[in-house]
């Protein structure tokens, strides 16, 4: 890119929205909320990156993904950087990509329960109960159980459609 002007940070980003997550492939790295920043270092594009938890197994993944995309679109120098504070929340997931996660048949994360309810959601963990009503992604009813703390992914649980009897994930709060 050396003797051409940058890129607009607006196309960035709309390149970057076109990277999906390696883990849902129907929802991108943008959609996620896991790109932070995009900013011009006089000739260098950093793009700041902060991962679902510290220990996600796709982060480099998710990197090489990132790296190939910008270079695809011409970009030379370019430095990924990672932010793990303030930690990654689900709240932080775009409308949109909730949308494509029901779409996709996965619970997306019940709004508000990440930030305000990560203590009272701890407790009742802890204590084996929980009042969270988890719709079903294919026919919406909430006569939902929980089968597995644990999903297809970590970030995911598995739960179970007591009418239409079909299983799903549902993206944790975190």
């Amino acid at each position: 890119m050396q003797g051409a002007t940058h890129p607009d940070l607006d196309q960035v980003w709309r390149w970057l929205s076109e990277v999906p997550d390696p883990e849902i492939p129907v929802i991108s790295l943008t959609d996620l909320g896991i790109i932070r920043n995009v900013a011009w270092d006089e000739d260098t594009l950093v793009v700041t990156v902060t991962p679902t938890y510290s220990g996600c197994p796709a982060t480099s993944i998710i990197n090489l993904d990132i790296e190939t995309a910008l270079r695809g679109h011409g970009i030379g120098k370019l430095r990924l950087e990672r932010q793990l504070s303030p930690p990654w929340t689900t709240d932080w997931i775009t409308p949109e990509g909730r949308e494509k996660l029901r779409a996709y048949g996965i619970a997306p994360p019940v709004d508000g329960t990440a930030a305000d309810g990560r203590l009272a959601g701890r407790i009742s963990r802890l204590a084996g109960t929980s009042n969270l009503v988890i719709a079903c992604p294919r026919c919406g009813s909430t006569h939902t159980e929980k089968i597995s703390q644990f999903g297809s992914t970590p970030c995911k649980a598995s739960y179970r459609c007591k009418d239409c009897l079909e299983p799903f994930d549902y993206f944790k709060c975190i």
